[in-house]
């Protein structure tokens, strides 16, 4: 029995059409909106979490303020309430706190493909500072602003959960994608450390100082949420959806006529050359024929002369 939610509803107006074209599954993905929401039991520690994740992302981020009773993402049947929601505010990705006595102030970070749950990872709050601590740093850095990363261990590319937290915490804070940046638009990095189970996130704000050139000193000031997270339980992809959301745009290139492509010379191209008329095509002058030319041009000088004149032309014999 199909789901309510996958029910194709026919929309009734032309602005219903444009909305549901939105919001359908794009080649080239727009930047995710993140949705941010609690669980049952949550604590001071995770809420603060949530604000500061709010506050970095600024209007890439929705917060809900209700506790949700039914949303258990990683047993069976608790992402549909959760899919709803994410249906309702067209989000690509969400953070949804808890706190338990089997895990105390956890975080469950997650991502949609189509409004379905694509994957999933736990994480444990072990160590928070806010970033209220660090207010003189945080000052600096602009709402909303791309961060640059700097990942630390060899983990994230040997181990599959630290390689999906990495994927994870770059959709999280990446924003949106851009060609060109400017230098004094990036303020801030976010530092990623990988010890044992465990992911060291610091941030970093980016001072520029005066260095007598035109290239500037920086300088990294401590700006918060300092966070020390452990990694509980992870759930990748499954095979069938990856490979439906793994699909590529193709960008048909316009077809350059008398060009093709070499493996020893690369690039290749085929000029068209007009057929060449070599009896009328003036050429070089040489210097030995100077005197006859000469003498030709003074015979034909006075032949004109004297057909002007109208006396009759000489006659060899």
């Amino acid at each position: 029995m199909a789901r309510a939610e996958d029910v194709k509803v026919k929309p009734r107006s032309k602005r219903a059409k444009r909305i549901m074209e939105k919001r359908e599954p794009k080649l080239v993905e727009e930047v995710k909106t993140v949705l941010l929401l609690h669980g049952n039991k949550t604590s001071q520690v995770t809420k603060d979490v949530l604000t500061d994740i709010h506050r970095l992302k600024f209007r890439e981020a929705l917060k809900l303020s209700r506790k949700n009773d039914d949303m258990k993402p990683f047993e069976p049947g608790g992402e549909t309430h959760l899919e709803h929601l994410a249906r309702k505010a067209d989000c690509g990705m969400f953070v949804l706190d808890s706190h338990t006595k089997k895990r105390p102030h956890n975080l469950i970070l997650g991502r949609f493909f189509d409004h379905r749950v694509y994957d999933l990872l736990e994480l444990g709050v072990d160590k928070y500072r806010a970033i209220r601590e660090f207010a003189a740093a945080a000052a600096s850095v602009q709402a909303g602003n791309k961060p640059c990363f700097a990942f630390v261990g060899e983990q994230f590319e040997s181990d599959p959960d630290f390689r999906l937290a990495k994927s994870m915490l770059l959709d999280l804070f990446r924003g949106r994608l851009v060609e060109s940046i400017n230098l004094k638009g990036v303020d801030h990095v976010i530092f990623v450390a990988a010890m044992d189970r465990k992911l060291l996130l610091r941030p970093y704000a980016i001072r520029f100082k005066k260095s007598g050139t035109k290239i500037p000193r920086v300088e990294l000031a401590e700006m918060g949420p300092e966070m020390d997270l452990s990694i509980r339980r992870t759930r990748p992809a499954a095979a069938d959806l990856e490979k439906e959301a793994m699909k590529r745009a193709l960008i048909h290139k316009k077809k350059e006529k008398n060009v093709s492509r070499d493996n020893l010379e690369g690039k290749v191209g085929r000029m068209y050359v007009p057929r060449q008329e070599v009896e009328t095509m003036p050429l070089r002058k040489m210097k030995g024929l100077k005197r006859d030319r000469r003498e030709t041009a003074v015979a034909a000088k006075a032949e004109k002369k004297q057909r002007s004149e109208g006396a009759p032309t000489p006659v060899s014999v």
